[in-house]
């Protein structure tokens, strides 16, 4: 392929490869030769590049011209074409009309043969490509070119006339209105092939003609009535490619009459059509088809056949696009004009002749409405088109105006109720809660309209109105429960009526239905309220025989929908239920066989109507019920069902006439469905039975109609639809194109009234059932693949299995024409039904006999000429080898299949036996069918290129693309021969064949993914293949068809997954845009394909995942390219995404768009932010367009001040969005609008994530921080919203702003955070969710802003903080009400989850910064009397106190309740809780798990603060659960028996046992925090000690949770509650030890009875509370030091780590650690603490020789710190006083001493230990402990080691240190310790210090050290006795002296020495006095010591004189520098 890549083509290289590889080749250079051209065009490429195209232009013509005749394929020719009009574009135009002529002459050739015609369409396709490129350079040759071209048209074959009409396309499009001369002739000539029977032609002619009409006026007026008449004549018979572009074609021409084009209108005087005409021209075609009409005045023909489906689907789509040529204004300006006509479209009786025509008619207009009015419309106009659909219903509801007469044609004004009330609901669903004031306005009146509506004589409208009502309470669930009470009253008062009982009982059940999609519900008395009606209406069913078959439908209907409500409810109406379904059966045998003999035909219509209601109610209990569905609910369900089965319904239809057919089928497709939901064990003793009344019912034994079912489509494989033509469904038009293509007829809800009150298929607007004989039939075939595979296995089944085979295929023996056909398709969906179900239960299908009947069976089927049948019976015969998997039998099925291939010649055998080799393979798999996979592939191979036939080519490559799919690298093999196909194919096979081309591309896809990653490979061979993909793609991708695009660019995202590198994306990312752009361009002129525009965002949804940034780019680069042709703004391709979530309504294609604006929101948002804020901004502006933002009444009764906030906050926003010049035709809808709140969220943690920066205002970049205005207006904006979902995403915006930004300071204002200043914003934000009719989700989650708000701590004055505490203020009344206190709306679920938000809002209201009191504005910000605390709840709330700990505790108290194990469900009050009802109690725990925890904390301080409730004085009487002990052990009771007895701990501790993985960490945090604010409070303290089970219980419950949790917040957290519950013990032992200390002996005893360990020292885990908590401590140190654990440090894996610094949060965790550890030993008794001082002195030990790091500044870590006080606590305790224990002890002590020695022993690998702290470890030891324990010799030595090292060291701080410590033991008190010390040491003290004089202290460092070891000696003489002073100061005086400088070296010395200068005077000067007899004798001995100093003496008076005062001061303050720890250990 290399080679191809050239400017010229490299013919060397061509006539050097095979033929077979030329095309290839070709191509490949003309693609190249393309992009060069186009970008030499473009770019405008250098000089020397522009001339290099123009020298070789003779010799490019020259092969290209060349080419022209040399056989070109479809795609070679089009870029043939394309190239030869670029280079004559961009180089020189001589030899262009050489080259013209050449093609003319080409053309003119008579030359008729196939081998000729490829070169007579390339040169057709280059003469329309020079037009098309060069347009009028080309002179006045045009018209000798169009006539050959209209010449040849006359005489050419389809593809010829094809190409053509292509090829004038493009001429016209470049000639524009300079061809006006050829117009006529072409229009003359092209709209005779309209009704070509060739379909590709008529579509070319329906382009060609569009390009026609651009310039061509006469089209739009004189001849407009000829073109509307030649478009209905092509519709008819046509396919769905036709009618798209025939509708484009007739929409256009309609809208351009009505609005000519400017330049178009400007050239000649015409007369405009007016809208009228128009639309009576359109509505001939819907109505009377392309049979013609009369011109003079339009009246319609009465009477005549009815249109064809495919003209009536065809003009649907021209209404679609002629409305949306006009524009969404002109519907809006014409709405009213449009309505009404679509409307009588539907009126007219020649759209509604039958039933079936009539649903289809609706369907239609319906589908016309839709897609305008949904699509083009704003919010705005579409409430304004509700308003005008409201009174086109009263309109045509009444005749004359009088609202009390029915309109007389009730026939008619039926189908336009539908129509008119289905558009209304889909309206009012789409515009949510925005369409609020459509119910608000009393002058629209839309709820009296429609629920008149309800009374009309027809079912259909009745039902259409109900499910009007149903969207309403969807879209607005305020209004369910008054729709439901309404409905409810008209039941009751209009009684008598029968229309008012079905009307008002379908909107009931309707508005049932709905309730599953309003979150809130409804209150549970409707539930009671719907049975009481239902069983009145049974009850008085036979009262009255004209009302019984009403009451009787409507009673069962009720009671159906009930059911969807849910277990919760219907639980408590199952026992009624079941009486009432046993008692409208018969109750036995005799009484089935009495009741046959009664009645009349009315008496058993009513019974049968009666029972299929029963068995519906039964069905919809089965389906929304299965908890209910216990064993014994089967078994009584069974009795009524199984008696229904035995019905004998045909002796009664006989008895009493045909008219009881229709209610007998209901019973039984009411019996079927049940059954089918039923487990098949329940009835398996009447299968036989069951199974023969299945097979006559779909084999149509008793039914005269061929009905068929709809089902098989569903059953055969989604990637066959390319056979069956079922990717219609996948359609835009998907709603009406099943009108053609349909054989079960179209659905309705009137066929089946139960589906008002179920749930909608997905993607279905509104439920369609389809027939009932249609239904019966699918019914009987679902049943039968379920029952079926149930068959057990013994001989009698087996037996009756071969019986059915035999039966079907007699039935179809019998059959005869459309009849067998019909029977044909029934049997065969439910062979393939039973199939399925064998394969999914993994039975099998019997013996040898039944396979051989079933497969006899299959294999005549693939012979069948119904192409949908041949589908059915190669899936059948795929899963027959599925299920029976035996090598043989597969081998047998694929060796008939083969020969049969070899044989047939044939269309029909050669495509059913190919597709069954691709079925078999499908479903048996590579390696089961791996021996027949040659054959299978040769044969194809051959079939794919038999060229006679196109559809053998589809169904082969089809099956070819199955055997690719399944066989994975197995097909390795065969990759190169089936590529060299499909590339062939690809070049040769006509555009028109787009099946075959769809297959192909299916084959390229299957074949990518068997290469693989291989493909990111660089040899020969994957680059060849490679190669072949790409190019097989891009003759895709230039393909008309819209599916082969979607094809070209899935093999393109599959060719980016394997080989990202080799994908080009700058030329696949535009085409993507443009896929996309083409349905947001004027529509009918590309119209872009639903598949298609799936493929695209699926492809940029991969792309975007890893390349983002480069999507984006290339995205804009082809807007820059574009210009305005395409409607890519400034917004980029996110913006277009975003465009689009607006108008899509496909959920796929919608979810792709979202994940893809995802994903490039996660790479680009940080990086654009500025871009990606200004997009979000501008979809969220929208919502002040549609509803403003909202206002609201400022209570009269508040005070000045607070109306003076309230009005700031509301005028704050007012007018926003109004300075956006520029807005889309269609403001962003509101789930477009709450997509983009959701990502200005994501936007928000992206950044925090990203770099914390975003939050810091003194970094100037485009930060987040920058954006606060626009993010807190956004917010706003979506928060006040009339969109309920978008007013919930706009207070979630703002809850993340107000928790991300509250500590952001204001650099300009110290002090303040930057949110202060947009106080009233955030009030006027939440206030709206504070009004009374404000729903309860939106309620509390505004309550959680206020208490994130609060608890910020940004407002720093209490008066501004009421401005939002006082919603919460109000929000407490509600809570306070109680039950039933106002009319409820919702369920009370959500009344629960309202009033606990408030409670836990409130809970949850404490400031994180300190709060200034209201009085104090003026005054002092630092005046730390008016500051509240940081917890200062109790200050805030103290008003609402009493009220609010009350329901706190309630609170506490249900949900304790609540989690009680289910056994104990029977101790739940009957009546409920605080909060709860007992109906809800499911739902009611979800509300109670999310707010327990901050309640349980707010109690927990309330109780702490008031000692449990001491302080709250008598008022109140005091209640059994509220008294402080009882409220303590509540709180405190171990957790087991805390369940049983509604304990308040038990919640805490039960929750720390078991945390939910999902529980959140602020959850946990919450709970721990509540136990250890409890524990400070003195009287839990008091019972925690008292209670030692609960306190080890509680400790058992933390170890537990610090296992499943990591953070450390929580094992802080944890040890802090540890900590507090420790020193609850150790202050009851103090407590208990001195009240019994009085008495003689008593402590012992006491100690012996309180103290742990006793006198034996045991430990008893479970029971001891040092067990416990040793426990604990131990994990916390291991899990953070994994070093102090021998066993791990003792395995052979373990690598020895070097001592390092732990992170801030471990070294505090640690810590605190150690110091609880160092206060267990106190809780034990002297024995007991033998016990565990061994672990506590090791573990403490090695806390410090791991921590023991030096620090960068020189700080002690907290550990080692925490580590030394433990040491010291321990050998100071009084336990080493203890005789019993003394040897012991003694041993301990010396043992850790000789630990810590060993630790500080210098080593290597040890290079960064602490050796001060070290030091400070064995100091402590000796001074804290006897001499008697550590004077032992070995210890000795090893400390006087340690002391030598330091003293020795070379770091002067560690010499510091170490005199510092060396002093402290020298001045021991015990001589024996300390003498041994002086000995060793103090003669290496002295010479160090005599060492100064030749080394003087150069740094500050070193001078300390000499300083502090003066001290040591001068301690060292003060400890000396009288005798021996003179010898001590002998050592002191003379070195002291010498530190002296003399006057010349004062001057110039260095500080430090001037220092040491300084310090050694002034000592001597304080030790003369001192000891001034030692001291005269020592200077008397040295008379040069004494001149020495008398000199420095008068040196300083002379420098004090000189000096200022201030500065004598100086030296005493440098003399005395010391070092101090943080703690002081001695």
């Amino acid at each position: 392929m290399e080679l191809a890549h050239s400017l010229l083509l490299n013919e060397d290289a061509l006539a050097q490869i095979t033929e077979a590889k030329r095309p290839v080749f070709i191509f490949e250079w003309l693609r190249f030769l393309n992009k060069v051209l186009v970008a030499a065009n473009k770019v405008r490429l250098c000089f020397s590049q522009a001339v290099d195209v123009k020298e070789k232009q003779k010799k490019l013509v020259e092969q290209l011209t060349g080419l022209i005749s040399s056989n070109p394929g479809p795609p070679t020719r089009k870029l043939l074409a394309k190239n030869l009009a670029t280079l004559y574009s961009i180089g020189d135009t001589f030899t262009v009309f050489q080259t013209l002529d050449k093609c003319n002459d080409i053309i003119k050739n008579k030359d008729d043969t196939p081998a000729y015609l490829p070169t007579k369409l390339a040169a057709v396709a280059c003469v329309g490509a020079f037009y098309e490129r060069m347009g009028r350079m080309l002179g006045s040759s045009f018209p000798e070119t169009i006539n050959n071209l209209l010449k040849a048209l006359k005489n050419a074959e389809s593809q010829g006339r094809g190409e053509i009409l292509l090829s004038l396309q493009k001429v016209l499009s470049g000639l524009g209105g300079a061809a006006a001369s050829c117009h006529r002739d072409i229009y003359k000539n092209a709209r005779s092939l309209l009704t070509d029977r060739s379909m590709a032609v008529r579509c070319a002619v329906a382009k060609c003609l569009l390009e026609l009409q651009n310039e061509a006026v006469f089209m739009w007026t004189t001849e407009l009535e000829n073109v509307a008449t030649l478009c209905f004549k092509a519709l008819e018979g046509s396919t769905y490619g036709v009618r798209v572009a025939v509708s484009n074609l007739l929409g256009t021409v309609m809208a351009t009459a009505l609005m000519p084009k400017q330049a178009a209108g400007e050239r000649t005087n015409v007369k405009r059509a007016t809208l009228e005409e128009v639309l009576e021209l359109m509505a001939t075609g819907f109505l009377r088809g392309g049979s013609g009409f009369l011109k003079s005045g339009g009246e319609m023909l009465k009477g005549g056949g009815s249109v064809s489906r495919e003209v009536r689907v065809g003009v649907t789509q021209a209404y679609v696009v002629f409305v949306t040529t006009l524009g969404g204004q002109w519907l809006e300006r014409n709405f009213a004009t449009f309505l009404s006509h679509v409307l009588e479209l539907v009126a007219h009786p020649r759209a509604t002749q039958t039933h079936v025509e009539a649903v289809y008619s609706r369907r239609c207009v319906s589908f016309a409405l839709r897609a305008t009015l949904g699509g083009l419309l704003g919010e705005k106009a579409q409430i304004a088109a509700a308003k005008e659909i409201c009174q086109a219903i009263s309109k045509f509801l009444y005749s004359g105006g009088d609202r009390n007469q029915w309109s007389s044609d009730v026939s008619a004004s039926q189908h336009v109720m539908v129509c008119a009330l289905k558009e209304l609901g889909s309206l009012v669903q789409s515009l949510s809660a925005t369409a609020s004031p459509l119910i608000q306005e009393p002058s629209i009146g839309l709820l009296e309209t429609v629920t008149s509506v309800l009374l009309h004589p027809s079912m259909a409208a009745r039902l259409a109105a109900a499910w009007c009502l149903r969207c309403v309470a969807v879209a607005l669930p305020y209004q369910l429960t008054p729709l439901l009470d309404r409905c409810a009253e008209r039941i009751n008062t209009l009684k008598s009526s029968p229309e008012a009982v079905s009307g008002y009982s379908f909107a009931m059940a309707a508005l049932l239905g709905g309730v599953h999609q309003c979150p809130l519900g409804i209150p549970h008395s409707k539930g009671k309220m719907v049975v009481s009606i239902a069983e009145d209406l049974l009850r008085s069913a036979a009262q009255n025989s004209r009302l019984s078959l009403h009451r009787t439908q409507a009673g069962w209907l009720l009671l159906g929908a009930l059911m969807t409500l849910g277990s919760s409810l219907v639980r408590y109406h199952l026992p009624k239920m079941l009486l009432l379904w046993r008692n409208v059966f018969p109750r036995s045998q005799k009484e089935l066989e009495a009741e046959k003999a009664r009645g009349d035909s009315f008496t058993w219509q009513v019974t049968l109507e009666g029972r299929a209601g029963a068995l519906c109610a039964m069905r919809s209990f089965v389906a929304h019920c299965p908890e209910l569905l216990t064993e014994d609910v089967i078994r009584r369900l069974m009795t009524p069902i199984e008696c229904a089965m035995t019905m004998i319904i045909p002796a009664v239809i006989k008895v009493h006439g045909a008219h009881l057919k229709a209610s007998a089928a209901m019973v039984r497709l009411r019996l079927y469905d049940i059954l089918a939901l039923l487990p098949p064990k329940t009835y398996e003793g009447s299968f036989s039975a069951l199974l023969r009344e299945l097979v006559a019912e779909f084999t149509l034994t008793d039914n005269s109609a061929n009905t068929t079912t709809s089902l098989l489509r569903s059953l055969c494989h989604y990637d066959d639809s390319v056979l069956m033509g079922s990717w219609l469904q996948e359609t835009d038009h998907k709603s009406i194109e099943d009108q053609p293509n349909s054989a079960s007829g179209s659905g309705a809800l009137e066929h089946d009234p139960s589906s008002i009150y179920l749930r909608v298929p997905v993607g279905e607007a509104i439920p369609g059932p389809l027939p009932l004989g249609v239904s019966v039939i699918d019914a009987s075939v679902a049943l039968f693949g379920v029952v079926f595979p149930h068959l057990p296995v013994y001989l009698a089944a087996v037996f009756f299995r071969l019986q059915m085979l035999d039966h079907f295929a007699e039935c179809i023996k019998q059959a005869k024409g459309v009849r067998q056909q019909a029977v044909q398709l029934n049997i065969f969906t439910a062979v393939l039904s039973a199939l399925k179900g064998l394969a999914e239960n993994k039975s099998t299908l019997g013996p040898e006999e039944v396979r051989k009947s079933a497969l006899a069976l299959v294999m005549g089927a693939l012979d069948n000429p119904n192409p949908i049948l041949r589908c059915a019976a190669g899936e059948a015969l795929g899963r027959m080898a599925q299920v029976v998997g035996e090598a043989t039998f597969i081998a047998s099925m694929a060796q008939h299949s083969f020969d049969k291939l070899k044989s047939a010649r044939d269309v029909v055998s050669r495509t059913g036996h190919s597709l069954a080799l691709g079925c078999l393979h499908r479903y048996v798999g590579g390696i089961g069918s791996g021996q027949h996979l040659k054959t299978s592939v040769s044969i194809l191979l051959a079939l794919a290129q038999d060229g006679t036939s196109h559809e053998v080519q589809t169904w082969a490559l089809h099956s070819l693309a199955l055997i690719v799919d399944s066989s994975g690298p197995m097909y390795r093999g065969y990759v190169e021969p089936t590529l060299s196909l499909v590339l062939t194919l690809l070049l040769t096979v006509p555009p028109s064949h787009t099946e075959v081309h769809q297959c192909l591309g299916r084959c390229l896809g299957a074949l990518i993914t068997t290469v693989g990653p291989e493909l990111q490979g660089n040899s020969a061979t994957i680059s060849t293949i490679r190669s072949s993909c790409l190019v097989g793609c891009a003759i895709m991708q230039d393909h008309s068809d819209s599916l082969v695009q979607a094809a070209a660019i899935s093999c393109l995202q599959q060719l980016h997954m394997f080989a990202p590198r080799h994908v080009n994306l700058s030329s696949l990312v535009p085409c993507l845009c443009v896929s996309l752009l083409l349905i947001l361009s004027i529509v009918h002129l590309c119209s872009s394909h639903l598949l298609l525009r799936r493929a695209a965002v699926a492809c940029l949804r991969q792309l975007a995942q890893r390349e983002a940034a480069e999507v984006c780019a290339y995205a804009m680069s082809l807007a820059k390219k574009a210009g305005d042709n395409l409607n890519i703004t400034e917004t980029g391709l996110e913006g277009v995404l975003f465009g689009m979530l607006d108008r899509e309504t496909d959920r796929k294609l919608c979810s792709d768009i979202h994940d893809t604006l995802g994903h490039m929101l996660s790479s680009l948002a940080v990086e654009k932010l500025s871009h990606w804020l200004k997009l979000c901004k501008d979809v969220l502006a929208a919502s002040t367009e549609v509803g403003g933002a909202m206002a609201f009444e400022v209570e009269k009764e508040e005070e000045d001040s607070e109306k003076k906030d309230e009005m700031d906050d509301d005028i704050m926003f007012t007018g926003l969005g109004e300075d956006d010049k520029s807005k889309p035709s269609v403001a962003p809808r509101w789930v477009t609008r709450v997509f983009a709140a959701d990502c200005l969220c994501r936007i928000i943690h992206l950044c925090e994530n990203a770099d914390k920066t975003h939050f810091d205002l003194a970094a100037a970049r485009d930060l987040l921080v920058l954006h606060l205005s626009d993010l807190i207006r956004m917010a706003f904006m979506a928060a006040t919203d009339h969109s309920n979902q978008l007013r919930m995403a706009g207070l979630q915006a703002l809850e993340d702003i107000i928790k991300k930004f509250a500590s952001v300071p204001e650099p300009e204002f110290p002090g303040h955070v930057i949110l202060e200043q947009y106080q009233a914003n955030v009030g006027a934000a939440l206030r709206p969710a504070f009004s009374p009719d404000t729903p309860s989700d939106i309620t509390a989650k505004a309550c959680q802003v206020c208490s994130a708000w609060i608890g910020s701590g940004v407002v720093s004055d209490l008066n501004d903080l009421r401005r939002v505490h006082n919603l919460l203020v109000s929000s407490l009344d509600k809570v306070q009400a109680g039950r039933g206190s106002s009319s409820q709306l919702y369920s009370e679920s959500a009344t629960t989850m309202e009033k606990l938000a408030v409670l836990k809002a409130w809970a949850e209201s404490r400031p994180a910064r300190p709060v200034r009191s209201s009085e104090d504005d003026d005054e002092d910000m630092g005046d730390e009397g008016d500051i509240l605390p940081p917890d200062s709840l109790i200050m805030l709330v103290q008003p609402e106190l009493p009220s609010l700990s009350r329901l706190w505790l309630a609170a506490l108290r249900d949900y304790a309740l609540l989690t009680l194990p289910p056994e104990f469900a029977s101790q739940l009050p009957p009546e409920g809780g605080a909060f709860y009802t007992p109906e809800t109690i499911d739902t009611a725990r979800l509300h109670y798990r999310n707010s327990w925890a901050p309640v349980l904390h707010a109690v927990a301080l309330w109780l702490s603060n008031t000692d449990f409730g001491a302080s709250e004085g008598p008022e109140e009487p005091q209640t059994a659960t509220s008294r402080p002990d009882s409220v303590l052990v509540l709180f405190l009771a171990m957790y087991c028996e805390s369940l049983l007895s509604s304990c308040f701990s038990g919640i805490s501790i039960e929750f720390l046992c078991f945390p939910r993985p999902e529980e959140p960490i602020e959850r946990v945090m919450s709970c721990l925090q509540a136990l250890c604010t409890l524990l400070e409070s003195p009287r839990a303290r008091k019972h925690i000690a008292e209670d030692q089970l609960l306190a080890v219980e509680l400790l058992n419950v933390l170890h537990r949770l610090l296992l499943t949790r990591d953070p450390p917040s929580v094992q802080l957290q944890v040890t802090a509650v540890v900590q507090e519950t420790i020193r609850s013990a150790h202050d009851h032992l103090d407590q208990l030890r001195s009240s019994k200390g009085v008495e003689d002996g008593g402590e012992k005893e006491s100690a012996c009875v309180v103290e742990e360990g006793g006198d034996t020292g045991e430990l008893q885990p479970g029971k001891s509370l040092v067990f416990a908590a040793m426990e604990l401590l131990v994990f916390l140190l291991v899990r953070h030091l994994p070093q102090v654990n021998t066993k791990a440090s003792d395995s052979p894996s373990h690598l020895p780590t070097k001592p390092q610094q732990l992170p801030e949060h471990s070294n505090r965790l640690v810590a605190v650690t150690v110091s609880i550890l160092a206060e267990l030993p106190a809780l034990c008794s002297p024995a007991g603490s033998m016990t565990i001082l061994p672990t506590v002195l090791f573990l403490i030990c090695g806390v410090l020789k791991e921590t023991a790091v030096k620090t960068p500044e020189g700080s002690v870590p907290l550990p080692v710190s925490a580590a030394l006080q433990g040491i010291k606590t321990i050998i100071t305790s009084p336990l080493g006083r203890v005789e019993k224990t003394q040897q012991q002890w003694t041993s301990l002590v010396r043992s850790s001493l000789a630990s810590v020695l060993e630790y500080s022993q210098p080593d290597e690998s040890r290079p960064n230990m602490d050796v001060v702290s070290m030091l400070t470890a064995i100091t402590l030891f000796l001074v804290s402990a006897s001499a008697e324990l550590v004077g032992v010799t070995a210890l000795q030595k090893g400390c006087m080691e340690r002391f030598r090292n330091a003293l020795n060291s070379s770091d002067p701080w560690v010499q510091a240190r170490c005199y510092q410590l060396l002093l402290s033991v020298f001045q021991h008190s015990s001589r024996a310790l300390s003498t041994p010390y002086i000995h060793a040491l103090a003669p290496l003290l002295v010479e160090k210090l005599k060492g100064v004089e030749r080394a003087r202290p150069g740094t500050p460092a070193e001078l300390q050290a000499v300083q502090e070891g003066v001290k040591v000696l001068e301690g060292l003489v003060a400890l000396g006795e009288e005798q021996n002073r003179v010898q001590l100061l002998a050592l002191l005086v003379p070195t002291l002296i010498s530190y002296l400088l003399d006057e010349n070296a004062f001057s110039t010395a260095p500080p430090s020495s001037k220092g040491l200068h300084d310090f050694a005077l002034q000592n001597l000067m304080r030790i003369g006095p001192l000891y001034p007899a030692a001291f005269k004798t020592v200077m008397g001995a040295a008379p040069e010591l004494k001149t020495r100093l008398e000199t420095a003496i008068r040196a300083n008076q002379a420098s004090n004189k000189a000096k200022a005062a201030a500065r004598q001061a100086q030296p005493t303050v440098q003399a005395t520098p010391t070092i101090k720890l943080k703690t002081s250990f001695f």
